[in-house]
């Protein structure tokens, strides 16, 4: 018997044809359309995120994750606000990427967007991803399949629901949304090992899901490890505005994969500053693991380790280390980063250039907080995440990283010479 997989991976297949065909007009009222469902089902999905919470409390989740897992009313409406800001974006496909009028060979040649076809989103926690995924594909004609975690799958299922209503009775074609709903972990497998009928996947989560994924795909996956983000207070820095953008980084919202979680400072710079972030710790609950250098200074840091270097805390821990320069601070990153979201404070425009032409990540940052790492702050609208990866996108996922493109050759009924 054909598997549930399989089966959805065909059908998708089926749908993200006719996706390619619809006009922006169609896509854009089937968004809108996506965005009243989501409005009427509010109770309905509300209520089902509160059992998952319930569910999430009793298994003893973290409170970053019940942080993660929760539909407040402004996330409810920022999520619904979102669908809407997808739809009055700009269509990237058909775009014109690249023209070569008539070379040599008599051919006018040019390169225009086209959907990536298939899309499997895999990912846990934050219901709100349910709805970003699948706008998304939606503007830029890709067919998606969803595959949410057990924490939430209550409130996947309500959201998918009323996405999938809204989307057909605008005239989506029927299977462009599916969402998986067994919870059984073979399913994953499965679904990333589909080559020929899936043509990308993109996971969303820890770093232990991303590596799963990443292990057993025979699709191409677009992937972060985990979020290692670092802000260096130069020896030059300002250093009461940097303290408030360091709290800003840190303790925003600590589980997301763009806080701080590596703070390292000019020893020019230590002697006053450290003072300063230990009486921002106690304040506001962060434990900080320290250099031997930092803790001379601040006795009751924590003592760091190498694996703290390394470390994705998602919570309010921070790891901080005193260096000697700019060049030691890239070569920190460098090494114990993940290639995400870095940053330097500092007045210094010499070591402003050289640390945003020396960190290898996907967005460097000079005077301004890792947490601006996000597709709506870039001005993409609403992503699919961020990529650490250098093929094919790099950063927050917007629309135009959820597309390929095509070459288009017209020619007189032209022959190779």
């Amino acid at each position: 018997m054909e598997s549930e997989i399989l089966k959805m991976a065909g059908d998708a297949r089926a749908a993200s044809r006719a996706m390619a065909a619809l006009s922006t007009a169609k896509k854009n009222r089937a968004l809108l359309a996506i965005a009243d469902a989501l409005e009427t089902a509010r109770p309905a999905i509300m209520d089902a995120n509160a059992r998952d919470l319930e569910a999430g409390r009793a298994a003893g989740l973290s409170s970053v994750l019940l942080d993660r897992l929760t539909l407040t009313d402004s996330r409810f409406n920022a999520m619904a606000a979102g669908v809407r800001q997808v739809a009055a974006l700009p269509d990237p496909l058909g775009r014109r990427v690249g023209k070569k009028q008539k070379p040599p060979n008599g051919l006018a040649i040019e390169k225009r967007r086209a959907p990536i076809g298939v899309i499997a989103i895999i990912y846990e926690s934050r219901p709100n991803v349910t709805v970003d995924a699948a706008v998304l594909c939606v503007k830029t004609s890709n067919a998606v399949i969803l595959r949410g975690g057990k924490e939430a799958v209550h409130s996947n299922r309500a959201i998918a629901e009323a996405m999938i209503a809204g989307g057909e009775a605008a005239g989506l074609p029927r299977h462009a949304i599916q969402l998986v709903r067994t919870l059984d972990r073979a399913a994953v497998g499965e679904l990333v090992g589909l080559d020929g009928l899936v043509d990308l996947v993109i996971p969303r989560g820890g770093e232990s899901l991303i590596r799963a994924v990443a292990e057993q795909a025979r699709v191409p996956v677009l992937k972060h490890y985990k979020g290692v983000c670092h802000i260096f207070v130069d020896k030059d820095a300002d250093l009461e505005r940097a303290l408030p953008l360091v709290e800003n980084a840190k303790c925003q919202r600590p589980g997301v994969c763009n806080a701080v979680e590596t703070l390292l400072v000019h020893q020019g710079v230590a002697a006053a500053f450290l003072p300063m972030l230990a009486g921002l710790a106690q304040r506001r609950g962060i434990q900080v693991h320290a250099c031997e250098q930092a803790r001379k200074i601040v006795p009751e840091f924590a003592v760091a380790t190498e694996d703290d270097w390394f470390a994705e805390y998602l919570d309010l821990v921070l790891a901080v280390r005193v260096v000697p320069g700019v060049d030691a601070a890239i070569e920190h990153i460098n090494h114990y980063g993940s290639h995400h979201s870095d940053a330097i404070l500092t007045a210094s425009a010499a070591d402003a250039r050289r640390f945003l032409k020396s960190v290898d990540s996907a967005a460097v940052y000079v005077n301004a907080s890792t947490r601006f790492t996000d597709g709506a702050e870039f001005g993409l609208g609403a992503e699919m995440g961020i990529s650490t990866d250098k093929f094919h996108a790099r950063g927050p996922v917007g629309l135009e990283e959820l597309t390929t493109y095509k070459w288009l050759a017209r020619g007189d009924y032209t022959t190779r010479k």
